[in-house]
């Protein structure tokens, strides 16, 4: 298996990375149109096929990789994070590569072309992505539309679907609470759990909505809204000092979310190999957006520990930042993550990380003697 899956390394990740010198976006907007094609002709025999094919190469299925949290039932612990499916083309796709659950997004209010491209660039020799993307998607109602068409044309979900909410840009800072209120109607019946994502860099002032005043209205609003139905989350930026941190906590408590994102990508830029974007030839210090990878594991990995040490482990953590192996994996699930998400790694590592991932936990599973994968979050904490 792990042969198979290692031509995409040594074969096809460089034609796309390097060979082909394609802008990523070009890139993602292919693979976005092959799932759509997917998704829209589910029940063709050739797609099936397809679909077969992908389950038996990159799927695990195991009991001990389960959890129900929320009650909410995930087949495993890793999934996709948002960003890559911004408007849900392909939400019963997911599953067929092995992921437990996906989240969908980021979405806004209203539909929005994004920052001036170029704006997502490749960085190799950090494992990392910077992305200044700015939530370009085609809005809250068009993806309800999607969504709803997609549920009746197949009532057999196999993953959780969550669903990351942000600020349109073009909603003043004042008025974003009703911003994502609007959102949040539109979809509230079609995601099994909601994020609110006041932590990426690339809206104007998006990361101020993080403040303790103005979190608390946008969460009031949704959370009256909500009436205790979908699980609700907040996402943080990685950059945040411990005493904000430890502020939304609070708030967390306040408005009795489901659990915390940690974290989105960081606006660091130390520490990078990479000193120039070939693509601009601009220095990656003099670059805006946000970087992913290798270089936000080790910060995203201390923020959950901080969170589950400041909760008693009592708040719920879905871990992300620069998971690559299944090392990369158990060292957030342990240091507190119930589950954890991958983007950028999946990119470098290709299909087959997903499995390679399942399986390498399931192997760390069974040397501690652990009967679940519930039993290994914190375990790093214990005294």
């Amino acid at each position: 298996m792990s042969n198979k899956l290692d031509i995409y390394k040594a074969l096809v990740r460089p034609v796309l990375f390097t060979g082909l010198k394609s802008d990523p976006e070009w890139l993602h907007q292919q693979a976005i149109g092959v799932l759509d094609w997917l998704e829209r002709n589910r029940h063709r025999p050739t797609t099936k096929a397809v679909q077969n094919l992908l389950q038996r190469s990159l799927c695990v299925r195991d009991v001990r990789l389960e959890q129900k949290l929320w009650g909410v039932t995930f087949p495993n612990p890793l999934g996709l994070a948002a960003g890559f499916d911004k408007n849900g083309v392909a939400a019963n796709i997911w599953s067929s590569f092995g992921f437990g659950f996906a989240e969908l997004g980021t979405v806004t209010f209203h539909a929005q072309p994004g920052n001036e491209r170029p704006r997502l660039f490749r960085l190799p020799l950090d494992q990392a992505a910077l992305n200044r993307m700015g939530f370009n998607n085609s809005g809250a109602a068009a993806m309800a539309e999607r969504l709803a068409i997609t549920r009746k044309i197949s009532t057999n979900q196999l993953i959780p679907i969550g669903i990351n909410l942000g600020k349109s840009k073009v909603t003043p800072l004042d008025a974003a609470a009703a911003d994502y209120l609007g959102s949040f109607r539109l979809l509230k019946d079609l995601g099994d759990y909601f994020v609110v994502n006041v932590s990426s860099p690339n809206t104007p002032g998006l990361r101020s909505l993080q403040d303790a005043a103005q979190l608390s209205s946008i969460l009031d609003a949704l959370q009256q809204e909500n009436q205790g139905q979908k699980p609700m989350f907040v996402k943080i930026a990685p950059d945040l000092e411990w005493e904000a941190i430890a502020d939304i906590l609070t708030i967390s408590k306040t408005y009795q979310l489901a659990g915390i994102i940690a974290t989105n990508t960081t606006i660091r830029r130390d520490h990078l190999q990479t000193q120039i974007i070939r693509e601009t030839g601009n220095s990656v210090a003099s670059e805006a957006g946000g970087i992913s990878g290798v270089p936000v594991r080790d910060r995203s990995t201390e923020v959950i520990r901080f969170i589950w040490n400041q909760t008693q482990g009592q708040l719920p953590i879905i871990g992300v930042g620069g998971i690559f192996t299944a090392d990369d994996a158990w060292e957030k699930i342990t240091a507190g993550a119930s589950l954890v998400q991958v983007y950028t790694g999946w990119i470098y590592e290709g299909p087959g990380m997903v499995r390679r991932v399942l399986e390498g936990v399931l192997q760390k599973l069974e040397a501690q003697g652990l009967a679940s994968i519930s039993d290994a979050v914190g375990l790093a904490n214990s005294p």
